[in-house]
C-alpha cells in the first residue's frame, strides 16, 4: 500500500511539473519579450502599409559611388575583401549584402572588381553575389568569376596575398566589410600607400581605430548592419531597423527610471522601493 501512495504521490508531483509551462518569477522577462516582439512586429506592419521610415545618411555607404566612379576613371579595378570568417558569421552575410551594391555599381560603371577569400563558402556566397548583381545590371557579359577567388584559410599567408596583390594592381578602390583581426591594419595601410579610396566596416571594436585612421570611411558598430536595409529599402527590413531602435530607447529610459529611482530610495532611505527593485532585478535573473 506504501509502494502504491508513493507512486501516485510521484505520478502528482509529474503531472503538477508538466502543467507548470512558465518558470515562476519570470514575469517581467516574459513582459519583456512580448514589448520586443510587438515593437518589431509593429514596425513592420508600419513600413508595409507604405509609411516612409527615415534612415540618417550613412556617409560610408554614400560614398560607393564616388570610389567606384574614381576606379572608372583611373583605368583601375576595386579590390573588396569580405573578412577572414566563414559565413556562419553575421558580420559575413552583412559584408557580403554590401558587395552586391558594389558589384552592381561596378557593373554600371564597367570597372573591374576583385574579391579573394578565405573560406570557399565565402567565395561561392561571393560569386553568386556578384553575379545577380551584374544580372540586375544587365551586363551579365562582363561577369567574371575568376576574379572572386579562394587564396587560404591561413590569416597571414591570406593577407602576405593580398598586401602583394594591392602593391601588383594598385586598386583606386578598396573596400573591407566584414570580420577582422590584426590583418586590418596591414590591408589598410597598405591601400593608404598606394593612395587608394578606402572604405571599411567592421563589429570588432578592437579593429576600428586601425580602421578610422587609415581608411577614408568606416561604418561604425550597427552601421555595418543597417547597411542591408539602408541599401535595399525593403519595408521589412526597415521596419525591423525602426523596431530594434524603439526597444533601444525603451531600454535606456527604464535604465534612467530605474536608476532614479535607486537613486531616490536611497536619499530617502525608503525600504518598500528598495524592496521592489531587488524583487525585480532577481525576477530578470540578476542577484
Amino acid at each position: 500500500m506504501t509502494n502504491i501512495l508513493l507512486l501516485a504521490q510521484e505520478a502528482g508531483a509529474e503531472s503538477s511539473m508538466a502543467v507548470s509551462w512558465f518558470m515562476p518569477g519570470k514575469g517581467v522577462l516574459a513582459v519583456s519579450l512580448v514589448v520586443v516582439v510587438v515593437a518589431v512586429l509593429g514596425s513592420i506592419l508600419w513600413a508595409r502599409a507604405g509609411h516612409s521610415i527615415v534612415v540618417r545618411k550613412i556617409a560610408g555607404l554614400d560614398a560607393v559611388d564616388e570610389a567606384v566612379g574614381r576606379a572608372t576613371e583611373m583605368g583601375r579595378p576595386i579590390l573588396f575583401v569580405p573578412g577572414i570568417q566563414d559565413m556562419d558569421n553575421i558580420q559575413t552575410v552583412a559584408g557580403i549584402t554590401i558587395l552586391s551594391k558594389v558589384a552592381k555599381t561596378a557593373a554600371e560603371y564597367d570597372a573591374d572588381i576583385e574579391v579573394p577569400n578565405t573560406r570557399s563558402l565565402v567565395m561561392t556566397s561571393a560569386r553568386e553575389a556578384v553575379h545577380a548583381a551584374y544580372l540586375s545590371a544587365g551586363r551579365t557579359d562582363s561577369y567574371n568569376p575568376d576574379r572572386i577567388y579562394y587564396v587560404s584559410d591561413e590569416q597571414f599567408a591570406f593577407v602576405a596575398y593580398t598586401g602583394g596583390l594591392m602593391a601588383r594592381k594598385r586598386p583606386a578602390a578598396c573596400f573591407y566589410f566584414g570580420c577582422f583581426f590584426a590583418e586590418s591594419l596591414i590591408l589598410a595601410e597598405n591601400g593608404n600607400a598606394i593612395g587608394a579610396i578606402q572604405i571599411a566596416g567592421t563589429a570588432e571594436t578592437s579593429q576600428l581605430p586601425f580602421f578610422v585612421a587609415s581608411c577614408d570611411y568606416t561604418l561604425i558598430g550597427e552601421e555595418f548592419f543597417a547597411a542591408s536595409a539602408y541599401l535595399s529599402g525593403e519595408p521589412d527590413q526597415l521596419g525591423t531597423l525602426l523596431g530594434q531602435d524603439i526597444v533601444k530607447a525603451l531600454v535606456w529610459v527604464a535604465i534612467a527610471g530605474f536608476a532614479l529611482l535607486s537613486t531616490f530610495a536611497v536619499l530617502t532611505e525608503s525600504t518598500g522601493i528598495t524592496h521592489f527593485i531587488t524583487n525585480l532585478r532577481v525576477s530578470m535573473g540578476g542577484g
